[in-house]
């Protein structure tokens, strides 16, 4: 991957991360390609494909980003495989309680200027209010496999 072609992947992963926070259905899967891979970590499990990707981001913004009260970027990266977030993020519940989370995502590079999905790690209780249930359709990956293979 020559300079330029590096670039414009940072600038596609910024540009997911601004339609993600504006709720933007339509522009966030633009930004993926045919067949993202979500690794959720700790847990070991991926799921994978644009229908669960856009099953992922319908849940997303209708159940979990009414919840954030705040975030803060705290930390940011880029490497050569992708672009790393730390975040530290304040959830309102339902009930009027209050929580706070810490999440690194990492936005990995695909082909043809878009992203091929996103390693996030975070805690359980996190990943399953992300989620939902298509926390329960997500696969085990095997330990030390390549979880775009899953």
């Amino acid at each position: 991957m020559n300079l330029q072609e590096h670039q414009e992947l940072v600038e596609v992963a910024l540009a997911h991360t601004v339609a993600e926070a504006a709720g933007d259905l339509e522009a966030t899967l633009a930004t993926l390609d045919d067949d993202p891979v979500y690794e959720l970590q700790p847990i070991g499990r991926a799921m994978r494909g644009s229908d669960k990707a856009r099953r992922f981001y319908e849940h997303f913004f209708a159940n979990f980003k009414p919840l954030v009260e705040g975030r803060e970027l705290r930390s940011q990266w880029v490497t050569d495989d992708g672009v790393g977030q730390e975040y530290t993020l304040w959830l309102r519940l339902p009930d009027g309680s209050t929580e706070r989370h810490d999440i690194i995502g990492v936005l990995t590079f695909g082909e043809n200027a878009k992203l091929s999905g996103e390693r996030v790690y975070t805690s359980d209780l996190l990943l399953s209010r992300m989620f939902g249930p298509l926390l329960d359709e997500a696969e085990p990956v095997a330990s030390g496999q390549d979880s775009s293979r899953v």
